[in-house]
């Protein structure tokens, strides 16, 4: 059974990534199980993607402690997230720092990246920064973030490249999808580094 909670701030395409995720887990024959919060997303809010799958899933919500994965597109994201991770887990983050509201509100100050990295590598034994969406800007569309996250994180999960391909041009637009493909390459090839 696999864990895999997603994180990331409305617009990043955490809905995407968690729906092609759950397609290929169905699509090579295992009970998947997926739950989304989109809270304030369409105001730069938070959003959050529970994924499970495994031979037999009862329920949608991944407990504290137990995620085997978090993906988290955003750095705040992923320090918010980190009491889900299982002691063994792995974290995947994008150290991207978008401003809460309140921040840009000026209502309170933005927590350096610095500090929020100094909480990550203080709790945790395995964890990978992705630098996804600097990546995404230099294929020459940032909206594929989501796809260079995919590509770095099937490093850690056991479908074939095919799976991932037939998925994406599933689930993706058409005239998307080739550059979906080159972005789920490219985070593949950020891991092997």
């Amino acid at each position: 059974m696999v864990n895999l909670l997603v994180c990331g701030v409305g617009g990043q395409g955490v809905l995407l990534f968690s729906d092609i995720l759950a397609q290929l887990a169905l699509t090579a024959g295992l009970d998947v199980k997926k739950s989304e919060v989109h809270g304030m997303a369409q105001r730069g809010g938070s959003v959050t993607s529970h994924i499970r799958w495994g031979e037999k899933i009862h329920s949608p919500l991944i407990e504290e402690g137990t995620a085997d994965i978090i993906v988290a597109f955003e750095l705040l994201e992923a320090v918010r997230y980190l009491h889900f991770l299982a002691p063994a887990g792995w974290l995947i983050y994008d150290p991207l720092t978008i401003a809460p509201l309140p921040v840009q509100l000026g209502l309170v100050e933005q927590i350096a990246s610095e500090e929020l990295e100094k909480r990550i590598q203080n709790r945790l034994k395995k964890s990978l920064a992705v630098r996804a969406f600097d990546t995404a800007r230099t294929l020459g569309n940032p909206r594929v973030q989501n796809t260079v996250m995919l590509g770095a994180v099937s490093r850690l999960l056991e479908f074939p490249d095919d799976l991932y391909y037939q998925t994406i041009k599933q689930l993706v637009k058409p005239q998307f999808v080739e550059a979906n493909i080159l972005a789920f390459r490219r985070g593949q090839e950020l891991v092997s580094k």
